[in-house]
């Protein structure tokens, strides 16, 4: 007779799956209680340009700024092309006057290093650059320049911890990309003239709509320099020297969809039903201290960031540790379509660039429960995995 023992049949699988497997970094889950049927469509089919469309954006814009508590004198905008659009408009509208500090420690800050390199002919550039886990040293920013950063880096899981680096007496521009830590984190207004982000991060929104947040200095930019390279219109901030009103009024420079602006709009209301920016960032520190505390207890497997007042508390990214993963990158892989075959968790692998791994969203719109639900299933696809292999 064969004696069958625990151990000859394999991990045991968990009970309970989460009940929403969405942990992709973008577009993100929606918000808990999101319905389709709560989406006003009274705009469907009408023009962005109608007193309707300009009135539904002008809530979006104001309900952002309520929300994320900008101040009254900084202007907010619809622009096209996620935060990427954002993020290029600032850097092709207003860099040029001053030499240029790039700091990036991830794939999307190391794309505005290739945009300040290779197709902006910035005359004075420095680049601060920092591998993935760790920051550059940003305390070689003086303010005597401008400067380009990512409040959290989406690809790496590495934000920075505040803004005391850059001098609040500063000469230059401050250009933050923003778009994984707006409504998570706490943005320093006072330390940031452009910040960008998009929808699909935080606030669980549809793809292709960036947000332009400037400050008067960043206005005072724009309306004192003209850059000396030629500017397509979906990067025109001003015209006849002085600032588009109407971009920041919901009069936006291209067609948006308006389907998706009720999308966002709703998400923020969400969010002020939870109590604004702090319930949002409250729901983002629970969910990533659940992911921390497993990773800490966890043998094979660790956090991409090596300081712990550097970890996102959005995009969380870890790296597998086990000596007998031989082929991380196969590994991560075999990994995610373990999981997403089992209906358990889909789009949770690490970036491409990034070091092969995992990346799951801990941002606002998570539920606790299902980061929770998610943690056996973790233990169980790497043990599935190496008993296999």
């Amino acid at each position: 007779m064969t004696i069958v023992t625990p151990a000859d049949l394999g991990p045991v699988r968990p009970g309970v799956k989460p009940a929403n497997p969405c942990f992709s970094s973008g577009p993100t889950a929606k918000f808990p209680g999101w319905k389709i049927e709560d989406l006003d469509l009274e705009i469907v089919g009408r023009s962005h340009r109608s007193a309707l469309g300009k009135a539904r954006l002008k809530l979006a814009i104001d309900l952002t700024r309520e929300v994320l508590g900008v101040p009254d004198d900084f202007r907010i905008g619809i622009v096209p092309a996620s935060d990427t659009g954002a993020v290029e408009m600032a850097m092709w509208s207003m860099l040029g006057p001053r030499g240029v500090d790039v700091a990036a420690w991830e794939s999307f800050g190391a794309g505005w290093i290739t945009d300040a390199q290779q197709q902006l002919p910035l005359k004075d550039l420095r680049i601060l650059k920092g591998d993935y886990g760790v920051l550059p040293p940003l305390n070689d920013y003086t303010g005597d320049r401008d400067l380009v950063f990512t409040w959290n880096g989406t690809t790496s899981g590495v934000k920075i911890a505040n803004a005391d680096f850059i001098p609040a007496d500063r000469k230059g521009i401050t250009i933050c990309d923003a778009t994984s830590a707006a409504f998570a984190q706490e943005i320093e207004w006072d330390k940031v003239d452009v910040t960008t982000f998009s929808w699909q991060k935080v606030m669980g929104g549809e793809a292709a709509h960036g947000m332009i947040i400037l400050s008067p200095r960043a206005v005072e930019r724009l309306e004192t320099y003209t850059p000396p390279w030629p500017l397509p219109k979906i990067f025109r901030l001003t015209k006849g020297g002085k600032l588009i009103e109407g971009i920041f009024s919901g009069a936006t420079i291209n067609t948006p969809s308006m389907i998706a602006t009720e999308d966002y709009i709703l998400a923020l209301k969400w969010a002020q039903s939870i109590g604004g920016t702090q319930g949002l960032r409250d729901r983002a520190d629970t969910n990533a201290k659940i992911l921390w505390d497993w990773i800490e207890a966890t043998s094979w497997i660790e956090n991409l960031a090596k300081n712990e007042n550097e970890r996102s508390n959005t995009g969380v990214c870890m790296v597998f540790n086990d000596s007998r993963i031989t082929d991380s990158a196969a590994f991560a892989k075999s990994f995610v379509k373990l999981l997403s075959d089992e209906g358990v968790a889909l789009d949770f692998g690490s970036y491409r660039d990034a070091p092969a791994g995992l990346r799951i969203w801990a941002g606002s719109a998570i539920d606790a429960d299902n980061i929770r639900d998610l943690l056996p299933w973790l233990d169980w696809a790497f043990e599935q995995l190496i008993a296999d292999s």
